[in-house]
């Protein structure tokens, strides 16, 4: 299994996933981190079942400051509204762990910031909360590299605190994809 990449932890053990998601997700910044500051650009997060953990990691880096502009902790419902700007009626209509929901995310986070980059995540870490249709482990991705727009879903396996691990490694290994894309002009 590509650590980098992952969309399950079920063929990792417990006590596996943090070494191997650690690894990756250092080389996953330190590269996020260069090309950020090859282009002269500043990452923002929003955040709601990882609570912060994907600033935590980008300010782990030392020199963060040069590339990391900030972070949105949004929870709550409202706090998606407030800070980020994520309209109630789309939260009402789709539930706040959905795809139009991420997307809105991670442009409030760059409209909301100096940024020109954003990743945004949403999601059911559990162990309660999930549905038939949206289980535990279910989480929405939005990343937002300079207007474009890119959204994914992924459902992870293991208690919270995995669940949390996995949804950090994969927003910033996705991110690091992302932004070996040539630039484009800005939207």
């Amino acid at each position: 299994m590509n650590p980098a990449a992952p969309t399950t932890a079920q063929s990792l053990s417990k006590s596996e996933l943090p070494a191997l998601t650690n690894q990756a997700l250092e080389a996953d910044l330190i590269q996020i981190s260069t090309t950020l500051l090859a282009r002269g650009w500043m990452l923002a997060t929003a955040e709601s079942c990882t609570g912060g953990m994907i600033a935590a990691a980008c300010t782990d880096l030392a020199g963060s400051s040069q590339w990391f502009e900030r972070g949105f902790v949004t929870y709550s419902n409202e706090a998606k509204t407030e800070l980020l700007g994520v309209p109630a009626g789309l939260i009402a209509t789709h539930g706040a762990v959905s795809e139009p929901v991420a997307r809105a995310m991670a442009l409030g986070a760059v409209a909301h910031s100096r940024a020109q980059a954003a990743v945004a995540v949403t999601g059911i870490a559990g162990p309660t909360g999930g549905t038939a249709d949206k289980p535990v482990g279910t989480v929405w991705f939005g990343w937002n590299v300079n207007g474009t727009i890119t959204t994914a879903t992924r459902r992870f396996d293991g208690d919270r605190a995995a669940v949390r691990q996995q949804t950090l490694a994969w927003a910033c290994a996705r991110l690091q994809a992302l932004l070996q894309t040539p630039p484009h002009a800005p939207r």
